[in-house]
């Protein structure tokens, strides 16, 4: 056995003091559907609800063995990394600093309060996190702390590879297929450093937002590389740059073990794992159920380890999450409609939506001086195809309309 994966298993045990393995948990529904074996491992059921916990616990456990004199952490996040850190330093009754930006959702705030408790400190600054990261850099040079790193850490690298060993001790065989999101690259090289090694048979698929390809362009760079613009919609998997450390571990992957994950179609997974399985996960531990349809024919028959990484969603975001899954599906649609200023117009609108067509939206200023006003106007159907029906029948009428859905810069304004 590899000293990676020893390292691993004293890693493991050393966690115990802290929480028990998260389930390892097949999933009838989905097996089901795939025609195959499919195990959730259920990391959105740890303390913090996140994976986030073992690295930061571990890197803090060992550079307290380093150092028994350790007692004050600083970290930046503002989110799943930032709890653990919170929850590790009550545990170790030491001081910590969490630098978040200033527009992190009081939500979170308050998560890493409660976790942390007296022991930790917030500090917001920064819009952006890029700025937080520099601030929480400068200060804790000044103050002579430590500073525990999300991902770009050999010692996180091992606390998260303990992912890995309950995945093995809890199915009792090696699996066909890992499915593992991407961010900063820590879960990925941690599991796979220690499943190559002890399960050398395993497969592995790596899946990313499709708005912050990191891995994806490392790969086809050979090194790390910072990415022009990220879509932050996946906030727990939406890095700019994968970590060196992580990608060293990863230098093997290939590009066709990479698959992209759009953020839209990210939202109808995780409102159906909500409301068919019960189970709440936040965008980026969604990832891995989400490529399973592209997966299809390749894992029939196999069995298939999804690692769901995290599930602190917040509530607030459901109905941007309900938005963004309809229009993805084409089950809902927005339009700019020239309506002729007539008696009669809106009626004769009206009249060519269909049974299952449904207005959520409609916002229209009439124009004493011109023939005809603009319309914003949101439809909500059941069936997509009806979207051509109605289409049809504005064409035939002589309707001059404009489809704005996939238009991003008229949609952000706009809708």
């Amino acid at each position: 056995m590899s000293e990676f994966a020893l390292a691993t298993l004293a890693a493991t045990r050393a966690l115990r003091a802290l929480f028990d393995p998260t389930p390892l948990q097949r999933n009838d529904h989905l097996s089901k559907r795939y025609e195959a074996d499919i195990w959730l491992k259920r990391e959105d059921l740890t303390p913090v609800r996140s994976y986030k916990l073992r690295g930061a616990f571990t890197a803090m456990r060992k550079l307290r063995e380093r150092d028994p004199q350790a007692a004050h952490f600083v970290c930046a996040s503002a989110g799943n990394h930032a709890q653990g850190v919170a929850f590790a330093c009550r545990h170790f009754g030491v001081k910590g600093t969490i630098f978040m930006p200033v527009t992190t959702p009081q939500q979170k705030i308050d998560k890493t309060k409660t976790f942390g408790g007296d022991a930790v400190e917030i500090v917001l600054t920064g819009d952006y996190f890029d700025q937080t990261l520099t601030a929480s850099k400068e200060y804790c040079a000044e103050a002579r702390a430590h500073f525990l790193a999300p991902f770009d850490d050999t010692d996180v690298i091992e606390g998260q590879a303990s992912v890995g060993v309950e995945i093995l001790d809890q199915l009792g065989r090696a699996p066909d297929l890992v499915i593992l999101p991407v961010g900063g690259g820590g879960l990925a090289a941690g599991v796979t450093g220690y499943l190559r090694a002890t399960a050398p048979a395993t497969e592995f698929r790596f899946v990313e937002p499709l708005g912050g390809a990191s891995l994806t362009a490392a790969v086809a760079a050979r090194e790390p590389v910072t990415l022009r613009q990220v879509n932050s919609f996946v906030d727990g998997a939406a890095v700019a740059r994968i970590g060196a450390l992580p990608f060293a571990a990863l230098d093997w992957v290939r590009p066709e073990q990479i698959l992209l994950a759009p953020e839209d179609r990210i939202c109808i997974t995780i409102l159906e794992m909500l409301n068919i399985e019960g189970i709440v996960l936040e965008p980026a531990g969604a990832m891995s159920v989400d490529v399973l349809p592209e997966l299809a024919e390749e894992i029939r028959g196999k069995t298939v380890v999804c690692v769901t990484s995290g599930g602190n969603f917040d509530f607030e975001r459901l109905p941007e999450v309900k938005e963004r899954a309809q229009r993805y599906s084409g089950l809902k649609k927005y339009f700019i409609l020239r309506m002729p200023q007539r008696p009669g117009a809106l009626r004769e609108f009206l009249q060519m939506l269909g049974p299952d067509d449904d207005i959520a939206r409609f916002e229209y200023l009439k124009k004493s001086a011109r023939n005809f006003g603009s319309v914003l106007i949101g439809i909500e159907t059941k069936r997509a195809e009806n979207f051509d029906l109605l289409t049809g029948k504005l064409d035939t009428a002589g309707f001059t309309y404009r489809d704005i859905t996939e238009d991003e810069t008229l949609a952000e304004f706009l809708v």
